[in-house]
């Protein structure tokens, strides 16, 4: 079995036409399926459903490509560790992040090329049940998401920051001069929410309910922390943010943030990797940025800075 007929049987699978699976390893179709075809016949099982066109892979297949994922990434960190006793750390992170808590990526990433200039960081927005089947599939090196999340199966957990929920308000509107904010009272405003779909809204639906909100019905919902900014800056929307997005967007004009009185924190956010030793090396790298970063502490002195009196956000007194 050669290496390289188990990565045209991952190019099969994630292009799921021969042709298009030819041209992304740079080789003819007549080889792709000539080695994919020698690949069956040297495990003794059918791998490829086929017909005019691919029609997906057999049960037989499907196993056998998740072997393909994790041979290939054993290859890929053996690499990496003989290049980083040659030469020092080198290669490409893959790191994958649900969108809530990509504001804070750069808190890693940044330290992380810092101290290791011969790496580069391929950063990617997914949602948690994403970076569970790539993290299966050996597509990613390490996440940054909820630790509590389910979906994760076997992975090892470093806690990074708990969530802290904000009203994120007018600071000429109905809740000025309030030091905190009751969920109940909030879900009249006119809000402006993530969809959900999104993780970090099921948590915050939750919470609404706790205090005794059935339902909330924000007027504009939206997928991205980004879109949700860009309707606050009109200056007539409130919203409910995670403290770790005020690292990336911050509070806009003409606003301020109240703290919600319940919960004190929410749901952990952290790094994850897949359960497996030895660690991929470049994963293993960004944990130990992690332990040294201090990024609960950095989130949690942005969040006093823009709660203290004076501050941009805050009530001068």
């Amino acid at each position: 079995m050669l290496l390289r007929q188990l990565e045209y049987l991952v190019a099969l699978a994630r292009e799921r036409h021969f042709a298009r699976a030819a041209a992304a390893c740079y080789v003819s179709q007549p080889s792709l399926s000539a080695a994919i075809r020698k690949l069956e016949h040297e495990l003794d099982v059918p791998i490829v459903r086929r017909g005019r066109r691919f029609e997906g892979l057999t049960p037989e297949g499907e196993r056998v490509l998740l072997w393909a994922h994790r041979i290939l990434a054993e290859r890929d960190a053996l690499r990496h560790e003989l290049s980083a006793m040659r030469d020092g750390l080198a290669g490409t992170l893959r790191l994958g992040a649900i969108p809530t808590a990509l504001t804070a990526a750069s808190l890693l990433t940044t330290p992380f090329v810092e101290r290791h200039p011969r790496t580069r960081v391929s950063l990617d927005s997914l949602s948690s049940r994403e970076i569970a089947q790539r993290l299966a599939e050996f597509e990613l090196d390490i996440a940054l998401t909820y630790l509590d999340d389910d979906s994760l199966g076997h992975v090892r957990r470093s806690p990074l920051y708990e969530e802290r929920y904000l009203l994120l308000t007018p600071h000429d509107g109905p809740m000025t001069g309030r030091p905190a904010a009751r969920w109940a009272e909030i879900a009249g405003l006119p809000l402006c929410l993530l969809s959900p779909q999104m993780r970090n809204r099921r948590i915050m639906d939750e919470y609404f309910a706790a205090g005794g909100v059935s339902a909330v019905t924000p007027a504009i919902e939206t997928d991205s922390v980004a879109g949700l900014y860009a309707h606050l800056t009109a200056g007539h929307w409130s919203s409910v943010i995670s403290h770790a997005w005020l690292h990336m967007f911050g509070v806009p004009d003409g606003m301020r943030v109240i703290p919600l009185e319940h919960p004190a924190h929410g749901p952990r956010v952290g790094l994850v990797i897949a359960d497996r030793s030895p660690e991929p090396v470049l994963a293993r790298a960004l944990l130990e940025i992690a332990r040294e970063a201090g990024v609960r502490e950095a989130l949690d002195r942005l969040l006093d800075t823009y709660l203290s009196p004076g501050s941009p956000s805050g009530d001068s007194g």
